[in-house]
């Protein structure tokens, strides 16, 4: 059974008993705190301009979410049991998972900025080749003529680090 379906089937599973409830939210919390720990580490490198590094660990951090999803799911389906049987579980986990997305948020900003810069460098590169290729020639006001900016000339980039 392809990953999916086997998260959709274990999410469709009922809960019967609160301990099982409690389990997959002990798995969901460790699945969160493990994710969390490489997120801060993939910041961190990020951060440090080690990309090659971070973008490493793109497949851990996928499984990690693949789990955490899977979990999310299975409490998801099962809600109305777990809040009959285990309400302080749920605001147990409604506030953890506040405090996840907020760390979150700052790997994100982080990545945003990192993608902003980039772009920034390259489009500037850009400009530069594209003015330099352009002839320099004055125009009938007497001023050099910038090139149009439509005009451009293509760059190469080696995404190798």
């Amino acid at each position: 059974m392809s990953a999916p379906a086997s998260m959709h089937a274990q999410a469709l599973t009922p809960m019967t008993t609160p301990a099982e409830a409690q389990a997959v939210a002990a798995h969901l919390l460790e699945v969160m705190d493990a994710l969390l720990k490489l997120v801060e580490h993939e910041t961190g490198l990020v951060r440090a301009g080690r990309l090659a590094e971070a973008s490493q660990l793109e497949q851990p951090k996928s499984e990690l979410a693949r789990l955490y999803l899977a979990d999310t799911m299975h409490l998801k389906a099962n809600a109305a049991f777990i809040k009959a049987h285990l309400p302080q579980l749920v605001t147990d986990l409604t506030r953890r998972h506040e405090a996840f997305q907020a760390l979150l948020q700052i790997n994100l900003t982080v990545l945003a900025t990192t993608h902003a810069v980039a772009e920034s460098l390259v489009r500037g590169v850009s400009a530069e080749v594209t003015r330099k290729a352009a002839p320099q020639v004055y125009g009938a006001s007497g001023r050099q003529n910038a090139p149009r900016a439509n005009t451009s000339v293509p760059i190469a980039v080696s995404r190798a680090l």
